[in-house]
């Protein structure tokens, strides 16, 4: 963007020189396209994947404060745990299962 100001910039200052407005209106258009291209390849894409993490984290960390916050008010363990498992997926929990079945 930036970029397509700097070179609209070029091309006013000059309108009094013809042969300038090509060179200047060619910078223009291509910092746009350098912008676009930029923009829907890596930046978009990259605030997408930014953005799952922080619900994830956001997410995961709820299911700490519920924990906590059960242990602290001295709920059954057993109650708790049911509770808790309620927030994760029924893939996770095989993922668990099984992660349990190696270390043991």
């Amino acid at each position: 963007m930036i970029g397509t100001v700097i070179g609209l910039v070029l091309m006013l200052q000059n309108l009094d020189d013809p042969a300038t407005l090509g060179p200047n209106m060619a910078i223009a258009l291509l910092t746009t396209l350098y912008g676009i291209v930029l923009a829907n390849l890596i930046f978009i894409p990259l605030a997408n994947k930014l953005n799952n993490k922080t619900d994830e984290e956001v997410f995961v960390k709820q299911i700490i404060i519920e924990g906590v916050i059960g242990v602290q008010s001295g709920q059954n363990p057993k109650i708790l745990k049911e509770k808790l498992s309620a927030f994760i997926s029924e893939k996770d929990k095989k993922e668990d299962v099984g992660e349990e079945n190696v270390e043991s």
